[in-house]
Protein backbone atom coordinates (compact mmCIF):
# COMPACT_ATOMS: atom_id res chain seq x y z
CA UNK A 1 0.00 0.00 0.00
CA UNK A 2 1.03 3.59 -0.77
CA UNK A 3 1.87 5.30 2.39
CA UNK A 4 -1.30 7.35 4.57
CA UNK A 5 -0.68 10.79 4.71
CA UNK A 6 1.25 11.67 8.24
CA UNK A 7 2.69 14.26 9.32
CA UNK A 8 1.16 16.25 6.57
CA UNK A 9 2.40 19.54 5.02
CA UNK A 10 0.46 21.94 4.04
CA UNK A 11 1.41 24.61 1.45
CA UNK A 12 -0.75 26.88 0.10
CA UNK A 13 -3.32 23.94 0.27
CA UNK A 14 -1.37 21.57 -1.43
CA UNK A 15 -0.33 18.17 0.48
CA UNK A 16 2.72 17.26 0.37
CA UNK A 17 2.21 13.68 0.75
CA UNK A 18 -0.13 13.71 -2.26
CA UNK A 19 1.12 12.84 -5.75
CA UNK A 20 0.45 16.34 -7.19
CA UNK A 21 -1.40 16.45 -11.14
CA UNK A 22 -2.74 19.89 -11.20
CA UNK A 23 -6.03 20.71 -13.08
CA UNK A 24 -6.76 23.88 -14.92
CA UNK A 25 -10.51 22.76 -13.84
CA UNK A 26 -10.52 25.22 -10.60
CA UNK A 27 -10.87 29.22 -9.67
CA UNK A 28 -10.69 30.97 -6.55
CA UNK A 29 -13.13 30.62 -3.95
CA UNK A 30 -15.39 33.37 -3.86
CA UNK A 31 -15.47 33.84 0.20
CA UNK A 32 -12.42 31.62 1.28
CA UNK A 33 -14.52 29.44 2.93
CA UNK A 34 -14.02 25.60 3.49
CA UNK A 35 -16.78 24.40 5.64
CA UNK A 36 -17.72 20.68 3.87
CA UNK A 37 -15.97 17.90 2.34
CA UNK A 38 -17.68 15.69 -0.36
CA UNK A 39 -17.28 11.87 -0.92
CA UNK A 40 -17.14 10.70 -4.65
CA UNK A 41 -16.41 7.73 -6.64
CA UNK A 42 -15.34 7.68 -10.23
CA UNK A 43 -13.80 5.08 -12.25
CA UNK A 44 -12.99 5.56 -16.06
CA UNK A 45 -14.38 3.42 -17.72
CA UNK A 46 -17.02 2.96 -15.56
CA UNK A 47 -16.15 -0.06 -13.23
CA UNK A 48 -12.19 -0.44 -14.56
CA UNK A 49 -9.75 0.74 -11.74
CA UNK A 50 -6.18 1.55 -12.26
CA UNK A 51 -5.41 3.34 -15.73
CA UNK A 52 -4.58 7.11 -16.29
CA UNK A 53 -8.32 8.36 -17.62
CA UNK A 54 -9.40 9.82 -14.31
CA UNK A 55 -6.06 11.98 -14.27
CA UNK A 56 -6.46 12.66 -18.27
CA UNK A 57 -10.15 14.01 -17.14
CA UNK A 58 -9.23 16.05 -14.14
CA UNK A 59 -6.20 17.71 -16.69
CA UNK A 60 -8.96 17.98 -19.57
CA UNK A 61 -6.65 15.97 -21.59
CA UNK A 62 -8.81 12.73 -22.07
CA UNK A 63 -8.30 11.03 -24.98
CA UNK A 64 -12.12 10.29 -26.19
CA UNK A 65 -10.95 7.83 -28.58
CA UNK A 66 -9.38 5.48 -26.04
CA UNK A 67 -13.10 4.38 -24.94
CA UNK A 68 -16.26 4.58 -26.49
CA UNK A 69 -18.10 5.92 -23.13
CA UNK A 70 -15.48 8.91 -23.07
CA UNK A 71 -17.63 10.06 -26.52
CA UNK A 72 -19.90 11.77 -23.75
CA UNK A 73 -17.43 13.58 -21.82
CA UNK A 74 -15.52 15.61 -24.59
CA UNK A 75 -15.38 19.19 -23.70
CA UNK A 76 -16.59 18.45 -19.65
CA UNK A 77 -14.38 20.82 -17.23
CA UNK A 78 -14.31 18.67 -14.13
CA UNK A 79 -11.89 18.08 -11.33
CA UNK A 80 -11.76 17.30 -7.60
CA UNK A 81 -9.26 17.88 -5.00
CA UNK A 82 -8.14 14.58 -4.40
CA UNK A 83 -8.47 10.88 -5.77
CA UNK A 84 -7.78 7.61 -3.49
CA UNK A 85 -6.89 5.03 -5.73
CA UNK A 86 -7.77 1.37 -4.62
CA UNK A 87 -4.13 1.01 -3.11
CA UNK A 88 -3.77 4.10 -1.79
CA UNK A 89 -2.10 6.33 -3.45
CA UNK A 90 -3.51 10.09 -2.56
CA UNK A 91 -3.33 12.31 -6.04
CA UNK A 92 -4.04 16.11 -5.42
CA UNK A 93 -5.45 18.34 -8.59
CA UNK A 94 -6.45 21.59 -6.92
CA UNK A 95 -5.03 23.56 -4.34
CA UNK A 96 -7.63 23.26 -1.02
CA UNK A 97 -7.50 26.97 -1.10
CA UNK A 98 -9.05 26.98 -4.10
CA UNK A 99 -12.61 25.66 -5.73
CA UNK A 100 -12.51 22.44 -7.91
CA UNK A 101 -15.81 21.71 -10.16
CA UNK A 102 -16.60 18.22 -8.33
CA UNK A 103 -20.05 19.08 -6.98
CA UNK A 104 -22.05 20.50 -9.47
CA UNK A 105 -25.48 21.71 -9.57
CA UNK A 106 -25.78 21.11 -5.34
CA UNK A 107 -27.37 22.29 -2.40
CA UNK A 108 -26.26 21.72 1.55
CA UNK A 109 -28.49 22.81 3.83
CA UNK A 110 -30.08 25.44 1.89
CA UNK A 111 -26.71 27.15 0.37
CA UNK A 112 -26.25 26.68 -3.29
CA UNK A 113 -23.11 25.60 -4.81
CA UNK A 114 -21.51 23.59 -2.82
CA UNK A 115 -18.06 23.92 -5.07
CA UNK A 116 -17.87 27.71 -3.36
CA UNK A 117 -16.93 26.01 0.24
CA UNK A 118 -16.58 22.33 -0.20
CA UNK A 119 -13.54 19.80 -0.54
CA UNK A 120 -14.14 17.27 -2.98
CA UNK A 121 -12.70 13.62 -2.52
CA UNK A 122 -12.69 10.99 -4.73
CA UNK A 123 -12.65 7.29 -4.30
CA UNK A 124 -11.68 5.03 -6.80
CA UNK A 125 -14.62 2.87 -7.36
CA UNK A 126 -18.18 2.40 -7.79
CA UNK A 127 -21.33 2.46 -6.00
CA UNK A 128 -21.81 -1.15 -5.76
CA UNK A 129 -17.90 -2.43 -5.66
CA UNK A 130 -16.46 -2.74 -2.02
CA UNK A 131 -13.83 0.15 -1.32
CA UNK A 132 -10.37 -1.01 0.03
CA UNK A 133 -8.96 -1.32 3.20
CA UNK A 134 -5.58 1.30 1.79
CA UNK A 135 -8.78 3.27 0.85
CA UNK A 136 -10.52 3.49 4.06
CA UNK A 137 -7.27 4.18 5.61
CA UNK A 138 -6.17 6.96 3.10
CA UNK A 139 -9.32 8.84 3.84
CA UNK A 140 -9.32 8.95 7.49
CA UNK A 141 -6.31 9.86 7.88
CA UNK A 142 -6.53 12.87 4.88
CA UNK A 143 -9.75 13.61 6.55
CA UNK A 144 -7.93 14.16 9.90
CA UNK A 145 -5.10 16.17 8.36
CA UNK A 146 -8.00 18.69 6.42
CA UNK A 147 -9.62 18.95 10.23
CA UNK A 148 -6.38 20.36 11.65
CA UNK A 149 -5.40 22.74 8.49
CA UNK A 150 -9.13 23.94 8.05
CA UNK A 151 -11.13 24.35 11.38
CA UNK A 152 -14.98 24.58 10.02
CA UNK A 153 -14.46 21.03 9.16
CA UNK A 154 -16.10 17.99 11.37
CA UNK A 155 -17.34 15.16 11.17
CA UNK A 156 -21.07 17.01 10.65
CA UNK A 157 -20.04 18.43 8.03
CA UNK A 158 -19.01 15.57 5.69
CA UNK A 159 -21.54 14.26 2.90
CA UNK A 160 -21.63 11.84 0.06
CA UNK A 161 -22.58 13.51 -3.48
CA UNK A 162 -26.14 11.87 -3.20
CA UNK A 163 -26.40 14.10 -0.18
CA UNK A 164 -25.89 17.45 -2.21
CA UNK A 165 -27.17 16.23 -5.61
CA UNK A 166 -30.44 14.04 -4.44
CA UNK A 167 -32.13 12.13 -7.37
CA UNK A 168 -28.92 13.41 -9.68
CA UNK A 169 -26.12 11.60 -8.10
CA UNK A 170 -25.49 8.39 -6.44
CA UNK A 171 -22.19 8.31 -5.32
CA UNK A 172 -20.25 7.01 -3.15
CA UNK A 173 -22.98 4.38 -2.71
CA UNK A 174 -24.30 1.98 -0.88
CA UNK A 175 -21.11 -0.10 -0.58
CA UNK A 176 -19.42 2.77 1.27
CA UNK A 177 -19.19 1.92 4.77
CA UNK A 178 -19.83 5.20 6.28
CA UNK A 179 -19.88 3.87 9.85
CA UNK A 180 -16.42 2.15 9.45
CA UNK A 181 -15.38 5.77 8.04
CA UNK A 182 -16.81 7.99 10.66
CA UNK A 183 -15.52 5.28 13.59
CA UNK A 184 -12.13 5.53 11.89
CA UNK A 185 -12.41 9.51 12.66
CA UNK A 186 -13.00 8.93 16.33
CA UNK A 187 -9.33 7.62 16.97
Amino acid sequence: MVSVVSKIGFSQGWIGAARRCESPHFNRRPDNEVSLLVIHNISLPAGCFGLPYIDQLFQGCLDRDADASFCELDGLRVSAHFLIRRDGELVQYVSCDDRAWHAGVSSYRGREGCNDFAIGIELEGTDDTPYSDAQYQQLVQLTLALFDAYPMLNVDAIVGHCDIAPGRKTDPGESFDWTRYKKGLEG
